[in-house]
């Protein structure tokens, strides 16, 4: 299935991403929901870390559509509860995360889990099994270095499941072929891409670009 007609590539500074992928270890064609970058204000200075892509498994369309269809791509990028949908939709989601300053996994991944605690910690779901899923996903990242232009991508299964695969050498773009490791923890699953477009995400203009093209893409559903 390609994607729908509406979603071309989005250029996001050095990093290219294509309208339509197909992830590590899936048969199924994801579109490029949108994408921006991820960057920290520090001594008065945007610094730009990642760019960070959200694709959707094209199911997703009519599933967003029920509740969301006609609304303006201000009132959906303005609308925790649009982000949340997404994040908990009963479809597949993959995000790809690309360097553009150079990371160690380590870095990276402690931010992650940090994020996805004080998430938990927040809505009051944090458990022993969210523990444990945390250290295997530190574990997998542990000894890993990421040069700017590397991926690193999660593949979401509404089932529960959260696929890690890196790319160390995608300076082109593109995808591994394979998953580095599973993780079989609904809650990081859904805490990983909440922590990128939730109510607190780190990048906010991945989020504005979801907005937009998510309202298109079911303005253009809605009409064919």
């Amino acid at each position: 299935m390609s994607a729908p007609l509406s979603v071309t590539k989005l250029q996001v500074e050095s990093c290219e991403f294509p309208p339509s992928v197909k992830p590590p270890g899936s048969t199924k064609t994801f579109f490029l929901g949108g994408a921006g970058v991820r960057g920290l204000e520090i001594e008065g200075k945007f610094i730009k870390f990642t760019a960070i892509a959200v694709y959707l498994e094209d199911t997703a369309v009519a599933s967003l559509a029920e509740k969301w269809k006609g609304k303006s791509a201000q009132e959906l990028g303005d609308s925790a509860e649009f982000f949340k949908d997404i994040v908990t939709g009963s479809f597949e989601k993959f995000t790809q995360v690309r360097m553009i300053l150079p990371l160690t996994g380590q870095q990276y991944s402690e931010k992650v889990v940090e994020n996805c605690v004080a998430y938990w910690k927040a809505i009051g779901t944090f458990s022993d099994a969210e523990s444990e899923a945390t250290s295997k996903f530190l574990e997998i990242f542990k000894n890993e270095t990421f040069p700017p232009g590397a991926s690193i991508c999660f593949t979401q299964s509404p089932l529960g499941a959260l696929s890690v695969s890196g790319s160390v050498f995608s300076k082109d773009g593109s995808l591994p072929e394979k998953e580095n490791a599973v993780i079989e923890n609904k809650q990081l699953s859904e805490a990983v891409l909440e922590s990128i477009i939730g109510k607190h995400g780190v990048s906010p203009e991945a989020k504005r670009s979801l907005g937009e093209r998510i309202s298109k893409v079911l303005k253009s559903s809605s009409t064919e």
